[in-house]
């Protein structure tokens, strides 16, 4: 069936507009009143490219107590999300090539939504082979592997290159692993530790130390580098300054983006997360988001009996599929940021880093993959009503003003609020 979407807002764009998706592609934008099967009154609501989250945990296989690939899908849906890039440290973890083939199975039986999925290193042999399942990249978690092991990995990953279809793009969370260890070792010896502890455990200089490492191994192996997650200023800058001379992208969570530490003696454990909240002077904001960010909302639930082990044996994630974008335009109606990034930041910058072709645009040719926004929606967030399994928010009970109320995926609806 084909599918007319009218009285559409475009940003950027003056007047109403029809837009018409037909076999999930976008064939036709016009002002001019077009036919369809179906005809959807879009209420002069804003219409955007689908949005893209390339930083998302679903658990599945081996911890779907905490999310699985329906249910994290449905939350993405429901928040606006068209497309999702799920990470390898599932169990077992998509680090062969067949669990990661057993992955894609998974998530093609159970995804409401479109994903790609990241791989983790292995021996180079082992890489080959993955790359017959063409991962979008390869994921490298430098706070678990030493300097020798990390140089090791870029060179295979360079190797790879060179020898598959390989895109050379790698992503990194980046917490220097002898720094975290040795600051967790001495305050675990404090006779009583506090979940604000946990920040000065994993300190922004531990992130500083190896966003710097992650851009000259990058450099070093002519690698692309995304830093995920990114949460301290100086980081920021440093990939900031990288990028005039190789490719380097970042991404903001909601929670760095929006909170600090001092949050911990509001949250507890609930807010434990790797990278740990900053404190507030070395803690990226919503002024720092421009036309180069991108969004990734690390979305990484847990049951309620994971977060509540004290401050060392809590899990660390926050589910954020479905508080992200009210956030974000939330800070729009208030003028903090310019609805003019809002596909930028969701969207099209997230499409052009990961290489998915035919997405991050509206424009014909483009998947039928679309985000439509109310901006004047007012509500609380209210974590009863949301579709992950996750049981807790730091942001529920928080007021929005905006909210995605439509998301179309390959020109079908799966969700509608509007």
């Amino acid at each position: 069936m084909d599918l007319v979407l009218k009285n559409c807002k475009l940003v950027d764009e003056i007047g109403e507009y029809y837009i018409k998706i037909d076999d999930g592609k976008i064939t036709d934008i016009s002002k001019t009143p077009m036919k369809a099967s179906e005809i959807i009154d879009v209420k002069n609501n804003y219409v955007l490219p689908g949005f893209i989250d390339p930083h998302i945990h679903f658990r599945d296989p081996g911890l779907t107590k905490k999310e699985d690939f329906h249910t994290g899908s449905l939350a993405a849906a429901n928040g606006g999300f068209t497309t999702v890039i799920d990470m390898p440290n599932t169990l077992p973890k998509t680090n062969t090539y067949k669990a990661l083939k057993e992955k894609y199975e998974i998530a093609q039986k159970k995804s409401v939504i479109n994903f790609e999925l990241q791989a983790g290193h292995n021996d180079l042999e082992e890489m080959k082979k993955m790359m017959e399942l063409k991962p979008v990249s390869f994921k490298v978690f430098m706070d678990l592997e030493s300097d020798e092991s990390l140089e090791k990995i870029f060179h295979d990953l360079s190797t790879l290159m060179k020898t598959t279809d390989y895109n050379g793009l790698v992503a990194t969370h980046c917490e220097k692993k002898s720094i975290v260890e040795s600051e967790t070792e001495r305050l675990k010896d404090k006779s009583e530790n506090k979940p604000i502890d946990y920040t000065y455990a994993r300190p922004s200089s531990s992130e500083d130390e190896s966003v710097r490492q992650a851009i000259e191994l990058a450099r070093a192996n002519d690698l692309r580098l995304h830093i995920c997650h990114l949460s301290s200023i100086k980081s920021l800058n440093m990939a900031k300054s990288a990028s005039k001379n190789m490719s380097v992208s970042w991404e903001f969570t909601p929670h760095h983006l929006l909170l600090d530490n001092s949050s911990y003696n509001i949250y507890g454990t609930f807010i434990k997360t790797n990278p740990p909240l900053r404190e507030e002077q070395d803690s990226v904001r919503i002024s720092n988001l421009d036309e180069n960010s991108i969004i990734g909302t690390d979305h990484a639930p847990h049951t309620l009996d994971d977060k509540t082990k004290g401050v060392w044996e809590s899990s660390p994630g926050i589910p954020n599929l479905e508080t992200v974008v009210p956030l974000l335009l939330t800070e729009v109606n208030r003028g903090n940021l310019d609805l003019k990034l809002i596909p930028k930041i969701f969207s099209q910058n997230a499409a052009e880093v990961y290489g998915l072709e035919n997405k991050g645009k509206i424009a014909t040719g483009y998947d039928g993959d679309i985000t439509i926004i109310d901006l004047k929606k007012e509500g609380k967030f209210d974590i009863n009503e949301f579709k992950t399994k996750a049981e807790y928010s730091p942001f529920d009970g928080w007021n929005y003003v905006g909210m995605p109320v439509m998301t179309i995926v390959n020109g079908k609806v799966v969700m509608d609020k509007l």
